[in-house]
């Protein structure tokens, strides 16, 4: 039988909303492997921390004997979800569906368990499917239903387009939840209307409504908006050891309980007196926060990483020093080029305009001396060394 502890965990922790919650209790009560719904849309391969709190609590699930279906949303991905946006997004093709999967699932299960998951696309139910099954599925809602999803009815007062299409999005989603016969979906909170449409379409279809379990959107390292790629104030799952420990080390003390509480591995006791320590002013909270980094790049990488990175940082952020095995780059690869572009080409920055926004903010040295302009590096020289933010260094050589 399930301990009320676990239950707790499950129910409590890392969760901002269960739909139905004491049904969902009754479901884990009942000892019965469930079928936990979690959908990817592919139009990006990348994962942040931002994901892994919704499959942090997918794990606990199967660890207790659940099973994960993975549907990969190559149907939907050709839509675009607007959730969140003010613009429809743009269509993928089949290569790119496929191309971000592949990666995506490498990151995935990085954290869920792979033995206890089924991966299927939406092409196998989708592929079939003719007019007549999508009239029949778009005659079951209302146009007024759709219209009270929030960024609908944001854009519908601002006099923004919506596109039929996007209204597909969420009856898509939903047909999913009957296809595989969810009993759990998860997502976060800015998917509540999404999942109360599968919920709702499985009652119509004659089938018992799965339960909604909606996690909290994590706030990103600039302290303020929602993780995101786009906004760069993500910390991603395959960065380095040493770029998650600093990443985390970067993000206010007002987010430490947060972060503990739904990405750490300690348990409540321990986030509890932390808690207490904090607000009682008894400890710097940067104990805690060097705690939290270094149990967050064991999830992904070793302890030993996660020492090797605490070193790191104190000898380079906090001691100012340079590391002693420093990243090399071949000089004539970038003498003559822009700082952007050598930003670039040595993978310190993803974008062109990722760069410039770096060398706009004074983020970027040059053997001390900071950089502000977007000029050609003419008079690089061997063993010229850049410093990126406060702990991203590497040497332009002759010989690299």
């Amino acid at each position: 039988m399930i301990d009320q502890n676990t239950i707790d965990t499950i129910t409590k922790r890392g969760v901002e909303e269960i739909i139905i919650e004491s049904e969902f209790i009754n479901l884990l009560k009942e000892n019965k492997p469930l079928r936990l719904k979690m959908g990817f849309d592919p139009s990006s391969s990348d994962i942040h921390l931002g994901h892994a709190v919704g499959l942090k609590k997918l794990r606990q699930l199967q660890d207790i004997g659940h099973k994960c279906i993975l549907i990969i949303g190559d149907w939907t991905a050709r839509i675009g979800d607007p959730t969140g946006v003010s613009a429809t997004r743009k269509m993928l093709t089949q290569e790119e569906v496929e191309s971000n999967a592949k990666t995506y699932l490498e990151q995935f299960f990085k954290i869920v368990d792979i033995d206890q998951t089924e991966v299927v696309y939406q092409s196998e139910w989708y592929g079939d499917f003719k007019l007549e099954n999508v009239i029949e599925l778009t005659s079951k809602f209302t146009v007024a239903q759709f219209l009270a999803r929030e960024d609908f009815n944001n854009r519908y007062k601002q006099g923004k387009p919506i596109a039929i299409t996007e209204f597909l999005y969420p009856l898509l989603q939903a047909y999913d939840s009957v296809a595989i016969n969810s009993d759990v979906e998860f997502g976060g909170t800015d998917q509540k209307f999404n999942l109360l449409v599968g919920r709702e379409l499985q009652s119509m279809n004659g089938m018992k409504p799965q339960q909604c379990l909606m996690v909290p959107l994590l706030v990103g390292t600039d302290g303020i908006n929602k993780m995101s790629k786009s906004l760069n104030n993500y910390i991603g799952i395959t960065d380095k050891p040493e770029d998650i420990y600093g990443k985390v080390m970067s993000i206010p003390d007002s987010l430490i309980i947060n972060y503990l509480e739904v990405l750490s591995n300690f348990n409540n006791n321990e986030i509890e007196e932390m808690k207490k320590a904090m607000s009682l002013g008894n400890e710097n909270p940067m104990i805690f926060k060097k705690e939290l980094a270094k149990d967050i790049v064991t999830q992904f990488y070793t302890i030993q990483d996660a020492i090797d990175s605490e070193l790191n940082f104190k000898m380079v952020v906090q001691g100012n020093e340079i590391p002693e095995n420093l990243e090399n780059h071949d000089l004539n690869e970038m003498i003559n080029s822009k700082l952007s572009n050598i930003l670039v080409k040595t993978s310190m920055a993803k974008s062109n305009s990722e760069a410039k926004r770096l060398i706009n903010q004074g983020a970027i040295e040059l053997n001390g001396v900071k950089l502000t302009e977007d000029a050609e590096m003419n008079s690089l020289k061997d063993g010229d060394i850049f410093k990126i933010g406060k702990q991203k260094f590497f040497q332009v050589s002759q010989n690299a």
